[in-house]
């Protein structure tokens, strides 16, 4: 979360920042978590106002949206020259097929097989 506390005053245009996971209805118009122009705005637009609208999510599309950030604790070896930070994130199926959707492919021929007899490749 955040280490601002939430009076800061550029706090209401970076309401994107009060949930580390949004998803809304895919909506083109929609591009950017703070919104459009978040420094001339007073607050609230982005993905605040996305997630008022409320717009069902089955049976369409859905834009998932991702706000983790990472805090530099600064460290003796990070002088003089800072190293790389780096922060992940991954989705993974948990019962999304019945099973692995590859066992159905059809076996391919190896790409090391040394004799003439491609069936003996196989």
């Amino acid at each position: 979360m955040p280490m601002y506390p939430p009076e800061a005053l550029f706090a209401p245009r970076a309401g994107f920042t009060a949930s580390h996971l949004w998803v809304t209805a895919y909506d083109p118009a929609e591009r950017y978590a703070a919104g459009d122009y978040p420094n001339q705005h007073p607050g609230g637009e982005g993905l605040p106002a996305y997630a008022a609208a409320d717009r069902p999510l089955e049976d369409t599309d859905v834009v998932v949206w991702y706000t983790f950030g990472a805090h530099h604790v600064v460290r003796p070896e990070d002088w003089p020259v800072m190293p790389v930070s780096t922060i992940g994130f991954m989705l993974k199926p948990s019962g999304f097929f019945d099973g692995n959707p590859a066992l159905d492919l059809p076996p391919s021929e190896s790409a090391h097989c040394h004799t003439d007899d491609a069936a003996a490749c196989c």
